[in-house]
């Protein structure tokens, strides 16, 4: 048995294939901008779609009316009613406007505005209008209520129930919020009733100062009648305190004048004359020894060192007789000096001289006398001195021991008596400060009317639909793209198949409409032609379209894949190339067709053979039905040329499968074209023909393909444009290596012209596919007119 020869090129490895070029960026626009415009539409289809749920949803909502007034906190407002006004910082600040937009959330406050405006009665808040939602709800409930008896409500209770309601539902429509860093608080309500949201907003902005008034008073008055309390407890404290200081001093002795103790006065008195005491006695003592030790010298000696200062006292006498003598003695000298010292007068004046001698000397002995008196006064009354400062440091140092306690009941009677002062002060100021009726608070933007709704915002509303169906048509879009695992371009088929592209079949159908709707023709279960849209297609036609039109891009394709088989057979002079694919439905046999249409109108001999044995479609385009064909000829039962069908018009050989495909069991198909009667049958066939197009079954679903692979020289792949998924093929033909290896390129079935350049990149193939209409000549299915 004769197998194929084989093939002297291959197709090129996948991991030969020069990768992708990657973008110069981190993103790559050209590929964003391709998605963007082949998914354009249906990303406008989705904007369109939410603008017009915005426009939905503001024909059925309800208007809703905004009020707004604002309030400042000042604390400059208070400094005439307060001595001292707190410093303030930032975080001290914060903190106020923080505490102050909390009191205005509070729910306390919250029902003062109710009971002050009587909005428990208010049907407008209590039975605003309700969405279709809140609408449904609220019918639920009411039909569940219906089977529920609940506990008997007083009236008391109900109208309890309603004011806390109101003041719930008014807490929901209150916005509070401090207006940028500033001291100022804006309060804003939402009601379907302008007049009443601008009554709640000042209700609220009323009821704030007073509650503030309200708060100082009630602080005040409490913080006056608790210093009052605490002031007549200090006052029995302090005076307590201040007679038992008084009682100790008593009991103990301790008699204080100029905040000094008696006994240490005394002590000072006595330490000071026992000072000048000591000095007297000093003083008395030197001028007794002085005038003692001339004394002890003798009349003679002691004349001549009579020297008496004049601060030692007023002895006239002796200051007299020292002068007197003094003027004898120079006398008696000059007497001498001039008569001789026996002169009578020198010798009388020497008498007189020695009776003076004798006086000075008794003056002196007196005055030593009275220095020594002197001296022993003083001396006792320096001894007497000293004896009373002992007597009193006894006395002192037990007192001393009672003044240690005496000092702890005078501190503590001390701080009694501050404690009370301060805390008087502090009633008197609080007495004072509750008669100022001021508010650290002011409004500053009085609350107005609103005349127009503050929502729904129509043109923001309608701007955030748009933005909405962008971003929802744009993720949509995204989702798909993440999907998309199927062939679009030539690319795609080397980059995963590691195959060689032989080019696009477009999608052949009518334009019936204005947006070029595309009519997409396959074959049902019973092979028979499918109606759509407005025209019926008819299998025949489609495998002729080669040939009615020859310099079209579809036969384009159908040369390059015969220029393929050429140069990768070369050599071969019968080349046997089956057309195979994936899943079924891809289009194979209008392609296989078409190929061996291609191959007969160049001057071929070629053979076309049915060899899908279970769903022979190529058989079905020959009118009227063949009675023999390939089966008989297998089965022995008809000779291979009987079955054979010649079209007139480019002499191409068709072999169907023929009349007995009905009754053979589907199971034994591929043993009919791996039987030896296939193998003879082809060599035969190789004998007689230049090419033998096979149409095989698609390798997924069945092995028909695998069993006819020994006898093939070639396979061309047939892939269903943007529908068959890319990793299918990819799988198949790696779990088949000898089909793989015996692939000469992979043709894109069904293409959308008018889509493909959009899934190009810039400086792609596809992005210049309009640019080739001065070699093509495009022309419509039923063949009347041209179409470039």
């Amino acid at each position: 048995m004769n197998r194929a020869a084989p093939m002297k090129q291959r197709s090129v490895p996948l991991s030969i294939v020069p990768p992708e070029e990657e973008s110069d960026g981190f993103i790559n626009l050209d590929r964003l901008l391709a998605i963007a415009a082949r998914r354009a539409k249906m990303v406008a289809a989705f904007v369109v779609l939410f603008i017009m749920l915005g426009v939905v949803y503001l024909l059925f909502a309800t208007p809703t009316y905004t009020s707004m007034t604002q309030v400042l906190l000042d604390e400059n407002l208070s400094k005439f009613a307060e001595e001292e006004p707190t410093p303030a910082n930032s975080q001290m600040l914060d903190t106020q406007i923080a505490s102050a937009v909390e009191i205005l959330k509070s729910g306390e406050l919250a029902l003062r505005v109710v009971d002050k405006l009587n909005l428990s009665e208010n049907q407008t808040i209590m039975n605003p209008p309700l969405s279709p939602v809140a609408y449904v709800k609220d019918w639920v409930r009411t039909a569940t209520g219906l089977f529920s008896s609940g506990p008997t409500v007083s009236e008391e209770v109900l109208r309890k129930n309603r004011r806390l309601a109101a003041a719930a539902l008014i807490q929901q429509a209150l916005t509070v919020e401090r207006v940028s860093r500033s001291s100022v608080v804006a309060l804003s309500y939402k009601s379907n009733d302008p007049l009443l949201a601008a009554t709640v907003v000042r209700g609220y902005a009323q009821a704030y100062l007073t509650d503030q008034l309200n708060a100082n008073f009630e602080a005040t008055e409490r913080a006056s009648v608790w210093l009052q309390e605490r002031l007549t407890d200090l006052r029995q404290r302090s005076l307590a305190a201040a007679l038992e200081v008084e009682q100790f001093r008593s009991e103990n002795g301790l008699t204080a004048a100029r905040g000094e103790l008696m006994s240490e006065q005394q002590l000072s008195d006595l330490n000071s004359q026992l000072i000048v005491a000591q000095a007297d006695t000093a003083s008395a003592s030197a001028r007794y020894n002085q005038f003692k030790s001339i004394v002890d010298q003798g009349p003679e000696t002691a004349v001549n060192n009579a020297t008496i200062s004049p601060k030692e006292g007023d002895n006239m006498v002796i200051r007299d007789l020292r002068a007197r003598y003094l003027a004898v003695v120079k006398r008696e000298q000059e007497v001498a000096r001039s008569f001789g010292k026996d002169h009578p007068q020198a010798v009388s004046l020497r008498a007189e001289q020695a009776d003076m001698g004798r006086q000075i000397y008794q003056e002196l002995q007196q005055l030593t006398a009275s220095y020594k008196n002197e001296y022993e006064v003083a001396r006792s009354r320096e001894q007497s001195l000293r004896e009373s400062i002992e007597g009193v440091v006894g006395k002192n140092t037990n007192a001393n021991k009672s003044l240690v306690q005496l000092r702890d009941l005078e501190q503590k009677a001390a701080a009694l008596k501050t404690l009370y002062e301060s805390y008087l002060g502090r009633y008197e100021q609080a007495a004072q400060q509750r008669s100022f009726p001021i508010a650290k608070a002011r409004v500053i933007s009085e609350a107005g009317v609103p005349t127009a709704p503050s929502s729904p915002k129509k043109t923001l509303t309608l701007a955030l639909s748009a933005v909405l169906g962008l971003m929802a048509g744009g993720a949509f879009a995204a989702f798909q793209e993440f999907r998309e695992r199927t062939f679009r371009l030539e690319d795609d088929v080397r980059t995963i198949l590691g195959h060689k592209s032989l080019g696009y079949v477009p999608l052949i159908g009518s334009r019936t409409k204005k947006s070029a709707e595309l009519v997409r023709t396959r074959f049902a279960s019973d092979r028979q032609p499918e109606i759509l849209g407005e025209e019926t297609v008819a299998f025949q036609r489609l495998s002729r379209m080669v040939l009615e039109a020859p310099q079209s891009s579809f036969a384009e394709t159908f040369r390059n894949a015969k220029l393929a088989c050429d140069h990768m057979l070369h050599g071969n002079d019968s080349r046997v190339i089956g057309i195979v694919s994936a899943v079924p439905d891809e289009g194979k046999s209008v392609i296989a067709a078409n190929f061996a249409a291609q191959l007969a109108a160049s001057g071929k001999r070629t053979l076309l053979i049915d060899g899908d044995i279970r769903k022979p479609g190529l058989t079905q385009m020959i009118t009227p039905a063949p009675r023999t064909g390939l089966v008989e000829t297998l089965m022995g039962e008809a000779t291979w040329p009987a079955g054979i069908k010649v079209d007139q018009r480019t002499k191409l050989a068709i072999f169907p499968v023929g009349g007995g495909a009905s009754n053979h069991q589907p199971h034994q198909s591929h043993e009919l074209l791996a039987s030896a009667a296939m193998a003879n049958l082809i060599e035969n066939a190789r004998s007689s023909f230049d090419y033998v197009v096979v149409d095989l079954a698609p390798l997924a679903p069945v092995v028909d393909a695998k069993a006819f692979a020994p006898l093939a020289d070639g396979f061309i792949f047939v892939v269903e444009w943007g529908k068959t998924p890319s990793r299918l093929v990819r799988d198949v033909l790696h779990s088949e290596p000898q089909i793989n290896s015996k692939v000469l390129g992979v043709i894109l079935n069904k293409t959308d012209m008018d889509e493909l350049s959009k899934y190009s990149d810039f400086g792609g193939v596809e992005k210049y596919r309009h640019r080739y209409g001065k070699y093509y000549v495009e022309h419509s299915i039923s063949g009347d007119r041209p179409a470039a």
